[in-house]
Order: structure tokens, then C-alpha cells, then sequence
């Protein structure tokens, strides 16, 4: 958080030193002020030497000095140094991968002040922290079981198809399936790939001008047979031609993903609607299906690693076809927006410059 919005933050609700509490030690500073002249002006006074006057006058102020020492030491340790050891500890738990801790806000949500709203954003950060975190493990576990699985079926018909005695369609039956998992394999290895080297940024590709309505064409062509053997209606709204200048392939990535996610999820007899329009210097691309939908929690978690929000489908992809668009349209430029209602169908919204 910078300086302005902390400022503009509407959940602070006091500061640490506000107008009172500068009003207040003005007035006291005046007061101890008119002691010392009421001091210096008593009857008593006037009869002391000058080094006994010098002196009164300094040992007062000097025991002035340490009681505005002490109030003022007791106000760091309760306005700012208790929290931060109490936050460093918090801190520290988190260090060590406990992101079950919780720092309790000191004040009321009325008298919320800037360390109670750094508690808050504290509490924030561990609890995304600890869901990162959860989404880790499963990403490691996804990885594992994605990846043994098929070399589970691989091994396994290729040991049956030692046996001699089985009969030549037995044989070509258990090739074909053997190819397909190896397919399936090798698409799931080059998918971690290509998103690896997409978020640490070592993909650099020198963009090139081509027509986008082209492309989204021949990308909704290549799934003609799956929409149509499940009778879905396929709309395409576009325009004639919109040139642009991007990475080719890794858009074609992208409307793949988009546009088979469409068809996973739409019901047969269902309909799918391809938009693409020019506008404000920009290019939309919008995909929408009559499918499942999706609920808020899925909608957040929709373009994690490995995530599947219906289960049922986990057979037809292992949930990083979403992830993967997402990262190639960011490191675009563009966004990868969804909107979706549950039982209703989803609409996925692609933006993109014009280059």
C-alpha cells in the first residue's frame, strides 16, 4: 500500500497522533510553562541566591524531561513497539509454514487505526499465503498422478502385449491406446513446459502481423467434428479481417483452450457464442457457453494450476489448458477475464491491444 492510499484507506478511522492529541500537548506544554513563571515570580524564590535560583529552574525541567520520557516511551512500547512483537512473531510462524496464525486488530472497527489495518492486510496475505501453499502440494500431487497415471496404462498394455496368443485387433487395440496415452503424456509434460518458461519469463518470441479473424476460424474448424457429434449450435461473430501482431502460436494456444473448454462443458444441443469486435484501440474476444457455470469460489481458483472445478470432466484435460492462456495473455498484455453464473453457462473474455 503507498502513501496515498494508505491516506485515502477508508478503513483508518483514527491516527496515531491526530489534532487532540497535538492540541493536548500544547496546552500542557503552556501550563508547565506558567508553573515555572508562577515559580520564578513566588515570594520564596526571590530570596534565593542566583546559582540556587539556576539550579530550581533546571531540576525542574529536568524531572519534567523524565516523566515526558517515560509517557513518551510507554506510548511506543503500546502504540507501535508491542504490535511490531507481536507481528514479528507472527511473522516468524509464517517463516516456518504455519499459516494458521492469526493477529487479533488491537481496536474496534470504529477505531481502527494504520497498525490495525496492517493487521488486517497481514491476515489477508497469510490466509492467500496458506491457500497458495495448498495449491502447491496439490500441484505437486496433480503433477505426480498426472504423470503416473499414463505411464501406468503404458506399462501395463505393453506388458500384455507380450503375450503372444493375443489376436491381431487385440494388439492394434492396445497400440492405439498406448499412442493415445502417450499423447496425452507428452501434451501434459509440454503444457508444464510452456507454462514454466512462460512465468519466468524465458519465452521470447518476435511478434508477427496476421489476421486474427483467420485464426479463430481455423481454430473453431479444427473442433468441427466434436461440436458437431454433440449437436451444439456454434455462433461466430466476427469481423472480416483484424490484423494484428502478436505470437501466433501461443494465441492459437489460447482460442484451443477457450474454445474445447466451451464444448467440455456445454450440454448436447447446447449453443456457443464466438465474439470478436474492434474497439478504443482494442481487440475482444468473447466465448460463451450453455454449460454448467461456475460458482464465485471456482471463478477465483478457475486459472490456478491444476485446478477443476467440475470433477466429473477431470478425465478430458488435467487443468492446466486455463492457466496456461492466462499467463500468455498477461505476458501480452492483455486480460483473460471470466464471467460466469451457475447452471447458466460462462463467458470467457479475452482484451488485447491493437499491435
Amino acid at each position: 500500500m503507498n502513501k496515498e492510499q494508505a491516506i485515502t484507506d477508508s478503513r483508518i478511522k483514527k491516527t496515531a497522533w491526530g489534532f487532540g492529541k497535538a492540541a493536548l500537548t500544547y496546552l500542557i506544554m503552556l501550563l508547565l510553562v506558567g508553573i515555572q513563571m508562577g515559580i520564578i515570580v513566588s515570594a520564596p524564590f526571590q530570596f534565593l541566591s542566583d546559582f540556587w535560583k539556576i539550579n530550581l529552574i533546571l531540576l525542574y525541567w529536568v524531572l519534567i524531561t523524565i516523566v515526558f520520557i517515560n509517557v513518551t516511551n510507554r506510548q511506543i512500547r503500546f502504540v507501535y513497539d508491542k504490535p511490531m512483537r507481536i507481528l514479528s512473531k507472527a511473522t516468524k510462524k509464517v517463516a516456518s509454514g504455519d499459516f494458521s496464525v492469526y493477529v487479533e486488530p488491537r481496536h474496534t472497527v470504529d477505531k481502527y487505526d494504520y497498525i490495525d489495518v496492517l493487521f488486517l492486510d497481514f491476515n489477508k496475505m497469510v490466509a492467500e499465503l496458506g491457500s497458495i501453499e495448498t495449491l502447491k502440494n496439490d500441484f505437486v500431487a496433480n503433477v505426480s498422478h498426472e504423470i503416473k497415471t499414463p505411464l501406468a496404462v503404458i506399462q501395463n498394455y505393453t506388458k500384455a502385449l507380450q503375450n503372444t496368443e493375443l489376436s491381431v485387433e487385440t494388439k492394434n487395440e492396445y497400440m492405439d491406446i498406448i499412442v493415445k496415452t502417450t499423447e496425452k503424456l507428452s501434451s501434459l509434460i509440454s503444457n508444464i513446459l510452456r507454462l514454466n518458461k512462460i512465468e519466468n519469463q524465458e519465452i521470447s518470441t518476435t511478434p508477427e502481423p496476421f489476421d486474427l479473424c483467420e485464426q479463430l476460424c481455423d481454430c473453431t474448424l479444427g473442433f468441427e467434428s466434436f461440436w458437431e457429434s454433440k449437436k451444439i449450435n456454434f455462433i461466430v461473430d466476427i469481423e472480416d479481417k483484424a490484423t494484428i501482431a502478436y505470437d501466433r502460436e501461443s494465441l492459437e494456444i489460447v482460442w484451443n483452450n477457450l474454445i474445447s473448454n466451451a464444448i467440455k462443458f456445454t450440454p448436447d444441443g447446447g449453443k456457443i457464442t464466438l465474439k470478436q469486435y474492434s474497439q478504443n484501440h482494442e481487440i475482444i474476444i468473447s466465448i460463451t457457453d450453455t454449460g454448467c457455470g461456475m460458482d464465485c469460489n471456482t471463478m477465483q481458483h478457475i486459472f490456478d494450476k491444476f485446478y477443476q472445478g467440475d470433477t466429473s470432466h477431470s478425465t478430458q484435460g488435467n487443468g492446466l489448458g486455463l492457466a496456461l492462456a492466462k499467463r500468455i495473455i498477461d505476458r501480452m498484455g492483455g486480460t483473460l477475464s471470466v464471467v460466469s453464473e451457475l447452471s447458466k453457462g460462462s463467458t470467457f473474455i479475452v482484451v488485447l491491444p491493437i499491435k
